[in-house]
């Protein structure tokens, strides 16, 4: 009888601990449906091919692959109809405009249909060898634009150039984007402080309590994009250890300037001049952390904590409607700005985040990333 009762409570608690498990995996999907139903209601205002959308489109992407997706993806499917599948406008090699191609590569993935990314793919064999791509990195110099002069790139253009070379094993895409991102690196990469600048306007600026300038959204796009890259390199693509090794530095880093209430503040290293909740920035350290236990490079134990405080404090910023708040306004540095305020791109990190944040807690069944093992042409 004892042995039974022992066995009764043993089966109790596994049944409790499935049903929890079962709440928190249907809660974190509700709520990214609940996010990004808001975002598709409430269309930004922004160009369809803008930086903005563009970084949105990355997390309906990883959305799009969990049960209830092929909403999203369809959705996506209608913005590429209606930029006819172009990149954005503002200059042949600016990063920023190359950021949309993300989403034309992987749904290329899923559809095999070679229009979606016809563009894209011309653009960055003009930009493997453009004109004008040596020089100093400098923000002041003419056609810097050209080049990868400021941390936010790093998100927009390399993950790109990562899927192209993963998808048509062209090393001209590998070499391409190892070189540019280690000339960016090198530029604005604060080896002391595992931080980057947003530009080397910044390196003599200092906060109030006089620490130097570390944007936490800028961060937050290195990092973010950083994830995004090795979810694209192959396991054999001889740049990766470059790029896992800068990725485990920021890790390290950016764990430790996770605030008491669990998110990032729009300042790294002065908190307290900015100590209002920013979810953009937030999401993409979610993101990117999550990742890294899901894919082997972080350690489980310590990271997990880190990760679960960060995704309960980014769904508390969640309206009972659905709409992402604490986003911080476009800008290039660290600023105040209204607690109900939101952009696309915040939503992009969210969901990036979330998405992991369901592969974490479904470890039998990981989420394909999207690239085949079959190549183009």
């Amino acid at each position: 009888m004892k042995m039974m009762k022992s066995a009764l409570v043993m089966l109790l608690g596994m049944v409790c601990v499935a049903s929890a498990a079962s709440h928190d995996l249907s809660s974190v999907l509700s709520t990214l449906h609940a996010v990004a139903d808001w975002q598709l209601a409430n269309p930004s205002k922004h160009k369809l091919t803008d930086w903005t959308q563009g970084a949105g489109y990355t997390g309906f992407m990883a959305l799009s692959r969990l049960p209830g997706g092929k909403k999203y993806e369809a959705a996506m499917i209608k913005v590429g109809e209606k930029t006819q599948w172009k990149l954005g406008p503002t200059g042949r090699f600016f990063a920023d405009d190359d950021c949309i191609g993300q989403m034309y590569l992987d749904l290329y993935v899923v559809t095999r249909n070679p229009v979606m990314i016809s563009e894209t793919r011309q653009v960055m064999d003009e930009f493997c060898v453009r004109p004008n791509a040596d020089g100093a990195m400098t923000h002041t110099r003419a056609n810097h634009m050209q080049r990868w002069t400021w941390c936010d790139a790093l998100f927009m253009a390399p993950p790109v150039l990562a899927k192209l070379y993963a998808l048509t094993g062209d090393i001209k895409y590998h070499d391409t984007l190892l070189k540019e991102y280690k000339r960016t690196t090198d530029h604005l990469y604060d080896s002391a402080e595992q931080l980057y600048f947003r530009d080397d306007s910044y390196f003599t600026k200092r906060e109030a309590n006089g620490k130097k300038v570390f944007w936490g959204r800028g961060n937050g796009w290195v990092f973010g994009g950083l994830a995004n890259i090795l979810t694209a390199l192959p396991k054999e693509a001889p740049g990766r250890p470059y790029f896992e090794t800068l990725y485990k530095q920021m890790a390290a880093k950016v764990m430790t300037l996770q605030q008491p209430d669990g998110l990032w503040r729009a300042s790294l290293l002065d908190p307290a001049s900015y100590p209002l909740k920013e979810t953009s920035g937030s999401g993409f350290y979610c993101f990117g952390l999550a990742w890294g236990i899901n894919n082997g490079l972080l350690d489980r134990a310590s990271t997990l904590p880190v990760v679960e405080k960060a995704w309960a404090s980014l769904t508390a910023c969640v309206a009972a409607d659905g709409k992402l708040t604490h986003v911080q306004p476009i800008g290039a540095d660290p600023k105040k700005f209204d607690s109900g305020a939101t952009e696309v791109y915040g939503v992009g990190a969210f969901l990036l985040a979330g998405s992991e944040m369901y592969r974490l807690m479904t470890p039998a069944a990981p989420v394909a990333d999207g690239i085949p093992a079959t190549r183009i042409p």
